[in-house]
């Protein structure tokens, strides 16, 4: 398949990967999705932030969020939009240039080639090698998991507070009449 080239990209559901590849003189992006694959001008940690910027929060942002909810503080999984199920996670430190971002939504399964490359099999059910453990792959994708249902967690705890605010039921009464031991009706009956 040959690569478009696009100036902007946001991550979507549809991104399985970005890995970095030397262009030039330049490190841009491979993006793979699940039907279609690009080259951007653009490092893949240059696309990730601006794509947690285009869902609405900073990358900072995401990255402390997650350091609060879940306590890692390397390689954080990030949550570019929970609400679409769009988490991803870094192969290595982002900060390093060999850095891969993985959509944790689309790994169906991880075999381990040696002790430093894995095959993973993605849910439309093509493969690719990356030059990581097994062992590290499928810990970042427990990681991602454990993020991702923490912060469903909330979010739905959340939605239930605030249907039970709206939705909260009147004052509740009694269906029989009242008296006062023996005495008589205090309230009528409507």
């Amino acid at each position: 398949m040959k690569l478009k080239q696009i100036e902007e990209y946001e991550v979507n559901p549809f991104t399985m990967f970005i890995k970095p590849i030397v262009y030039g003189s330049k490190i841009y992006s491979e993006i793979f999705e699940v039907e279609d694959e690009f080259l951007s001008p653009f490092k893949p940690l240059d696309i990730i932030r601006s794509s947690c910027e285009y869902y609405g929060c900073d990358y900072e942002g995401r990255r402390n969020g997650t350091k609060q909810l879940v306590g890692y503080a390397h390689k954080i999984p990030i949550a570019i939009d929970p609400t679409n199920r769009i988490f991803f996670f870094p192969t290595t430190s982002p900060n390093r240039q060999e850095c891969i971002w993985i959509s944790q939504e689309h790994v169906k399964k991880c075999i381990r080639i040696n002790p430093q490359e894995t095959l993973i099999l993605f849910n439309n059910n093509q493969s690719y090698t990356f030059p990581v453990s097994c062992s590290s792959i499928m810990s970042q994708l427990e990681r991602t998991a454990y993020l991702r249902t923490k912060l469903m967690q909330r979010i739905e705890y959340n939605e239930r507070k605030s249907f039970y605010l709206i939705e909260r039921p009147k004052t509740m009464e009694a269906s029989e009449d009242s008296y006062k031991y023996g005495k008589k009706k205090i309230k009528e009956k409507l």
